[in-house]
């Protein structure tokens, strides 16, 4: 009986976890508010500035784009595999995704993700390379090497495990 009361507690507390995913919403608004700001910045500046001042404006919305991106598949992610199974069968025009995604393959898609945010800003500094130094793009790219490195041994891991993430992806799902 208290062992059957105390397990029910513990499985109620999944949703202390709601606050957060509400707090990850937030942060998706203040995400679109800062890529909206930068946006009116690019298009005030579209005549007087340089092609490369522009397409480091771009590579940021795309890196904000990118992490918006990464804060929705957590956030959706996160609920249904620790508070909530969701049904998007039930939901037309839901993500494919939805009720696919475990643990494992979350944190090989935050990591590609991450990768993918952290070139960017690699590129970036490249296209303003005349301002940076040495000592920060060495550190740039051992950072981005870093990540690529860290993302390449959790694809390994999970496929010597033989995890069915990395079997579906070669599959094209």
């Amino acid at each position: 009986m208290l062992k059957r009361l105390f397990e029910s507690f513990l499985f109620l507390s999944r949703w202390l976890l709601a606050p957060f995913f509400l707090m990850l919403v937030a942060g998706l608004i203040e995400l679109l508010l800062k890529a909206g700001s930068h946006l009116w910045d690019a298009t005030i500046r579209l005549f007087s500035s340089s092609e490369a001042n522009m397409t480091l404006l771009v590579l940021d919305l795309i890196d904000t784009t990118l992490t918006g991106a990464l804060v929705v598949i957590v956030m959706l992610s996160v609920y249904e595999n620790f508070v909530s199974k969701v049904d998007a069968k039930a939901h037309a025009g839901w993500p494919s995704w939805m009720g696919e995604i475990d643990f494992s393959e979350l944190k090989l898609k935050l990591l590609s993700t991450i990768v993918a945010i952290s070139a960017i800003k690699l590129l970036e500094a490249f296209m303003d390379v005349e301002h940076m130094g040495d000592r920060d793009l060495l550190f740039l790219v051992g950072i981005h090497l870093t990540f690529v490195l860290s993302t390449l041994a959790f694809a390994l891991s999970e496929r010597l495990s033989g995890h069915r993430a990395v079997d579906a992806d070669q599959d094209g799902h």
